[in-house]
């Protein structure tokens, strides 16, 4: 199933939607590819703000497509997953903010997407995990390091272990995500934080 990026111009603040036809996006090679152009079309626009990223209302995306990858060559995998190292680099390098606004599932490599940018809001809905521990692997997208610093060891090493699902209200608690708003509220509310960051950046 295929995802594609769409992006719209609101207030001053882009909003990317990951879209896919089951309302489930995945994290693809096109995907990771398109990110990069946006961060940099972002930053070279003098008249975006920031930049919100969102998916469906039933995941902001749920990983990488395992039908891709399980296509991929060794060699293919390796290049796969330096794409996604370089992908969420940039998007946590943007010199503009970058603000994660989530509805329901942000697994696998859609959490590592949301860890990279600036800020995480959420609807109730929300639930986050990395699966790939309760299956015998690690998220090779710099996931590890991100979640370790943002909720502290402890958290970090039961999530990326055991495939734990957090919900919104304990990841709130954890410190992964900012805030919780009502569903309806929830892009307005992440282009108010990204119009907020920058405001307070001190480049």
């Amino acid at each position: 199933m295929s995802t594609r990026l769409l992006s719209a111009t609101h207030e001053g603040v882009l909003v990317v939607t990951l879209r896919s036809d089951d309302g489930l996006p995945r994290i693809q090679r096109s995907v990771l590819a398109a990110l990069v152009t946006q961060v940099e079309e972002l930053a070279a626009a003098i008249d975006l703000r920031g930049c919100v990223i969102t998916g469906s209302h039933r995941a902001f995306a749920v990983g990488a497509d395992i039908a891709e990858l399980a296509q991929l060559s060794p060699a293919d995998a390796f290049a796969f997953s330096r794409a996604g190292q370089r992908s969420l680099r940039a998007v946590e390098r943007s010199p503009k903010p970058i603000i994660a606004a989530i509805h329901g599932y942000c697994m696998g490599g859609g959490l590592d997407l949301a860890l990279a940018c600036h800020s995480r809001i959420a609807a109730h809905d929300a639930v986050f995990a990395h699966p790939g521990g309760s299956l015998g692997i690690l998220t090779g997208w710099g996931g590890t390091q991100r979640l370790t610093r943002l909720i502290g060891r402890a958290h970090a090493l039961e999530m990326l272990t055991t495939g734990r699902k957090i919900h919104a209200a304990e990841a709130l608690a954890f410190g992964l995500i900012s805030e919780i708003v009502e569903s309806p509220k929830l892009i307005d509310s992440a282009k108010d934080r990204s119009r907020h960051l920058l405001s307070v950046s001190p480049h």
